[in-house]
């Protein structure tokens, strides 16, 4: 089973952070793993300094009590879980503080509670930052829909990998989930777009000369080979038979909200760096517009050799 050695807590203190914390700590306990917690937030503009010690006390009163309040509703003793609060004042972006931390101390997995963005959908600045420029694994969370017994994970991959990274990814992305759904006793659902791409190129261009028996015919293979990549992909992963599959024919920008929605998805899992396809996340309109209207919490990985813009130090 996939695991987490070292977990960083990310919070700029103005939110609720309840349900984040909640589920940072119940992953840290099944995970036997650290879990560090970062209060980082933004110097206060120079008309307002003369209350930078009581707005310091404030949030980190605010984080207290949300750790207090979180043991008590998870029944979990003080030390249970290895637990360390840093309190950074920053001039620069809290986010990129929060990666250099990543960096210098080379955290497993950054856990933040979802800023909530327009009627509780998509993920705003800090979020983003987060999921672009973070090297490790980024866990952006929002309340689970489920209780805690019936918690639905799913992943989605690319089963027609274009490269060996790809590939390697997309069984990092299955391993993972299965780790993730185990954890939370929960379910698992494999999500798999696919099409054929050459569709409507072919049935719209009379010299293309291919008869409507052909194109079935095409579109059938590519149904089947991409069947037949995914199930292979799955054996390789070997997470087991503990899961449902999902395969959709059309445009994953449009299917994987919907999927979620339709499925009360409490975690997706997926890809963020790659070129095309499910995998291509963050480089293009198909990551904007899917994660612009999300609405549960988002597990992002990164390639193997993913290597961040930020600088550990400045």
């Amino acid at each position: 089973m996939r695991t987490f050695n070292s977990i960083l807590y990310v919070t700029d203190g103005i939110f609720d952070e309840t349900a984040g914390l909640k589920q940072a700590l119940q992953l840290a306990e099944s995970s036997r793993s650290t879990l560090d917690v970062l209060l980082v937030y933004s110097v206060l503009p120079k008309s307002q300094r003369a209350y930078a010690d009581t707005y310091s006390k404030y949030l980190e009163e605010q984080l207290s009590l949300a750790l207090e309040k979180t043991h008590e509703a998870l029944n979990l003793d003080d030390g249970k879980v290895p637990l360390r609060i840093m309190q950074e004042e920053v001039t620069i972006p809290p986010a990129i503080q929060a990666i250099r931390h990543v960096l210098n101390a080379g955290y497993d997995l950054v856990v933040k509670e979802a800023e909530p963005g327009e009627s509780g959908r998509g993920f705003r600045s800090m979020d983003m930052t987060l999921l672009r420029k973070c090297p490790g694994a980024v866990w952006l969370v929002r309340p689970f829909v489920h209780q805690q017994e019936g918690i639905k994970v799913a992943v989605a991959v690319d089963a027609e990998s274009r490269d060996l990274s790809e590939k390697a990814l997309s069984l990092r992305l299955l391993e993972l989930s299965r780790s993730m759904a185990a954890r939370f006793n929960g379910s698992l659902d494999i999500l798999s777009c696919w099409d054929y791409e050459y569709e409507q190129f072919l049935r719209y261009k009379a010299w293309a000369n291919i008869s409507e028996e052909e194109h079935e015919k095409n579109i059938k293979e590519a149904d089947s080979d991409h069947q037949t990549l995914l199930n292979a992909l799955i054996e390789e992963s070997g997470i087991g038979s503990n899961h449902k599959v999902f395969r959709i024919r059309g445009r994953p920008d449009i299917l994987i909200p919907e999927f979620v929605e339709r499925e009360h998805v409490d975690i997706l899992v997926m890809g963020t760096v790659a070129r095309t396809g499910i995998l291509g996340f963050l480089i293009g309109n198909t990551a904007e517009n899917i994660l612009n209207i999300m609405k549960c919490s988002l597990l992002a990985l990164k390639p193997a050799g993913f290597v961040s813009p930020v600088k550990a130090f400045p």
